[in-house]
């Protein structure tokens, strides 16, 4: 497997990245509203097998003391292969001495607990969209 992570936002095929989102599974996003969500975030992550999109990440930041990691999301494919390892640590590094929080899928909280991640005691959340945090298991209903 010869993947290569790109930082930039040029020649971004936003549906197939739109695509992986709902393979991976993790929800639907519309390719409008996800271009403009990594137009406006701080670092994003592609990663690619030639000219294809198997993986997406991005992160939002002060520069100076946080950060939040979204969307960290991969073919099912490509998972489990170390992609998902290559992508964080390089995020992490390009966002240097902040602290960083995210939202861990229910189940992989394991994953980033071997990168560094602890659990936060104090987190809370106003959602837009509580239903789909219910459905896709980061809230209780």
């Amino acid at each position: 497997m010869s993947i290569t992570l790109s930082f930039e936002l040029k020649n971004i095929d936003w549906q197939k990245v739109s695509e992986i989102f709902e393979k991976a599974p993790l929800g639907t996003r519309e390719p409008e509203k996800l271009s403009r969500a990594a137009a406006n975030s701080e670092l994003v992550c592609f990663a690619k097998e030639g000219n294809e999109f198997v993986g997406f990440a991005r992160a939002i930041s002060d520069g100076e003391f946080q950060a939040a990691i979204y969307d960290l999301c991969i073919l099912p494919e490509y998972q489990s292969h170390g992609l998902g390892k290559k992508m964080m640590t390089a995020m992490m590094e390009k966002l240097e001495s902040v602290s960083v929080i995210l939202y861990a899928v229910p189940g992989k909280e394991g994953f980033y607990e071997k990168l560094g991640f602890k659990p936060m005691l104090t987190a809370m959340g106003c959602f837009k969209d509580e239903a789909g945090m219910i459905e896709r298991g980061y809230l209780e209903g």
